[in-house]
């Protein structure tokens, strides 16, 4: 056998294995959502395949992983034909990648004797979700799909239809249009999602975008309804009677017609604005309420776009620069185990330290029992670690090598007394976890209490957080959450770092949290089963404290989201002798145990009104606007359309501001905005 057919026969091995992997790790990714590697990982198998089927073009094959997007549907969905196919992305990893696209493109976009000189391109965050395709006719949301395979989708229509982001009609609309997007779930609603699965004694979902996936392929719709999804449109599929020229023309006609676009995309002339602007969400990624995975880049141009064509399934007028990795892998060397504020046990990774995403990783969590159980992480195994987004770290998976060993250490058990109070601990008859039964007076308790209910959502006390917390109740300053409200200004001025003016600025800020409405109060209890998003139902439900202290588990499980065993749980909480006492001890001090009025936003200064955020402002983070605009009723979108109330412009404020004065739009500034809200 010659040299190169022993070549080719180790190619075309190498090949089969590396399609069986991919094709695994796609039915993992897009069919069960529960991914096994990094999407780094993933790309490098994906990659070593495009080689060798480049260097041996006899080997490839049309139904190669290269050749198609995502993974064959589930059975147990219809399955249905997209219009147009749902292509997937080429990736640019780096500046150079990217470049060197970019040439390409204008080589092929060229007369032939020289490559163009530049190149209006637009550039959108490659929001880290499912993938969905939007069918209406008439004007009237008739299908809704997964990408699927790229060609062949679910068909998800029920469920999609739960979804208040998706509009039911459109006004004006063609004949027909087929509209593209991401269902995604918020980082914000995701953590109170996993908060009240936690409470109510129900596994916790992984990642967000799992948690998005796995919604949308409920058999049953009113699952889907009960989870915080939504869903930006990037892009337009098949039409009849409606023409654009650009990339921009149509995110501006989405965001007119009431679909959500991304926020913040941006027009750009040149490779050099193109490079700064990816550089900057890169930045900013880790600030967003939504995960990214990187920036996706489009010739604007559609006639350019069509004519540059497709390769495989990645059509070569678009692009995907791609964030560098958030994930590593090390050795963890011991679970350890907390105790959390509802007494569960809480494990976390003891880690050799690894760099991620550039931070020294030592510490990570591992969320919980029943995630513990479930990643299956031991002592002594090499997991995946990734920090997206969040400041404390997660550990992923063990990696294959890990489970495939022999001699792997014993599955952890969580401890047998509490790690905080020495109390033996125990796991109720119908709960998922151990817990310390000690929430009087366990330690730990007391302490991550006192962290949530000054936290952000929660009574916001600024100046008051984690290293307050433990200090004032390791000084037996205080005890509990209401001897916050006893704290004086010569009791903080005697600690070492405190002043006359941090002890008053605290104080103020204490004195001000008496003004947040119930339903926060409700939340910065931390009673068991009541996240934030539960606070808001039974204040509605119920209107007060007392009416709520009053109500036996049948009528709790009237409210939205409230079930039978969680209903209970509230119920069985709200009667102990030292929850009532507290209650009374924060209503003595001013707190308020009553609904005022609309809750925030039901009935606002802003109601009926949307905005658009454009540049930097002064003081306030785009974040903490758009918070500040939805809590008094209004709406904020990412692109300017007839439909915009008002534009508020901070420096650089980019294309917007031009759309805004073409159209007539209202524009003012963070001042503006702060009248506005009173």
């Amino acid at each position: 056998m010659s040299k190169s057919t022993r070549s080719k026969k180790a190619a075309e091995r190498r090949a089969a294995e590396l399609r069986r992997q991919i094709e695994h790790h796609n039915r993992r990714y897009y069919v069960l959502d529960d991914p096994e590697i990094s999407d780094a990982e993933y790309d490098a198998l994906l990659d070593e395949l495009r080689a060798i089927e480049a260097a041996h073009p006899e080997l490839l094959k049309p139904d190669s992983p290269t050749q198609r997007v995502g993974a064959k549907p589930l059975e147990k969905f219809v399955q249905v034909r997209h219009l147009q196919p749902m292509y997937s992305l080429a990736n640019a990893r780096n500046e150079e990648e990217l470049r060197a696209w970019d040439a390409r493109v204008r080589k092929l976009a060229g007369d032939g004797a020289a490559p163009l000189e530049q190149v209006e391109y637009v550039t959108e965050p490659k929001i880290d979700g499912l993938a969905i395709s939007l069918l209406y006719e008439d004007g009237v949301f008739t299908r809704g799909a997964t990408r699927g395979d790229g060609e062949i989708g679910e068909e998800v229509t029920r469920n999609l239809r739960t979804i208040e982001a998706i509009p039911r009609t459109l006004e004006h609309a063609p004949a027909l249009v087929e509209v593209r997007g991401e269902v995604y779930m918020a980082r914000t609603a995701f953590a109170a999602l996993n908060e009240q699965r936690a409470e109510a004694g129900e596994p916790t979902f992984a990642n967000p975008r799992n948690s998005a996936a796995g919604a949308i392929r409920q058999l049953d719709p009113a699952i889907t309804a009960a989870r915080p999804l939504s869903m930006w449109c990037y892009g337009i599929g098949a039409t009849e009677g409606l023409e654009h020229e650009t990339h921009s023309e149509e995110l501006e006609w989405l965001a007119g017609a009431g679909f959500r676009v991304a926020p913040d995309w941006k027009v750009h002339t040149g490779l050099e604005a193109l490079v700064r602007e990816c550089r900057r969400w890169e930045e900013e990624r880790e600030g967003l309420d939504y995960e990214i995975d990187g920036v996706v880049v489009k010739v604007n141009d559609l006639d350019a776009q069509r004519g540059l064509g497709v390769v495989g399934r990645e059509p070569r007028g678009a692009i995907a620069w791609k964030f560098a990795p958030m994930t590593a892998t090390t050795e963890l060397r011991s679970v350890m185990w907390n105790v959390g504020r509802t007494g569960h046990m809480v494990p976390f990774a003891n880690l050799e330290p690894v760099q991620v995403s550039g931070v020294t990783v030592k510490l990570a969590t591992l969320h919980n029992e029943e995630d513990l159980r479930k990643k299956d992480v031991r002592d002594g195994d090499e997991v995946v670690v990734m920090r997206a987004g969040d400041v404390i770290p997660q550990v992923v998976s063990p990696t294959p090598a890990a489970q495939r060993k022999r001699d792997r250490s014993a599955p952890p058990e969580p401890p047998r007394r509490c790690p905080a109070c020495g109390t033996p601990t125990l796991k109720p008859p119908e709960g998922v976890w151990t817990i310390c039964p000690n929430r009087a007076s366990c330690p730990g308790q007391i302490f991550q209490a006192v962290k949530h209910f000054v936290s952000r959502g929660a009574m916001d006390i600024d100046g008051f957080g984690e290293k307050q917390a433990y200090r004032f109740l390791s000084d037996g300053l205080i005890r509990d959450v209401s001897d916050i409200y006893d704290l004086t200004e010569e009791q903080l001025v005697a600690l070492d770092g405190f002043g006359e003016l941090s002890a008053r600025n605290l104080l103020q800020s204490i004195e001000r949290s008496k003004e947040v409405p119930f339903f926060r109060v409700l939340y910065a209890l931390g009673i068991p089963g009541i996240g934030y998003v539960n606070a808001r139902a039974l204040a509605q439900q119920f209107g007060s404290m007392d009416a709520l202290m009053d109500a036996p588990p049948e009528e709790i499980e009237q409210a939205p989201g409230i079930g039978p065993i969680l209903a209970r749980t509230i119920a069985e909480t709200l009667s102990e002798d030292g929850t009532r006492a507290l209650v009374e001890r924060l209503r003595a001090h001013g707190l308020k145990m009553a609904s005022e009025g609309p809750l925030p936003g039901d009935d606002g200064k802003l109601s009926g009104l949307t905005f658009v955020l454009t540049g930097t402002l002064p003081d306030l983070s785009r974040e903490r606007a758009t918070e500040m605009i939805e809590e008094a009723g209004g709406k904020v979108t990412g692109s300017v359309s007839g439909k915009t109330s008002y534009v508020v412009a901070g420096t650089d404020p980019g294309s917007k501001l031009g759309k805004a004065q073409e159209l007539g739009v209202e524009v003012i500034d963070e001042a503006g905005l702060r009248e506005l809200l009173g």
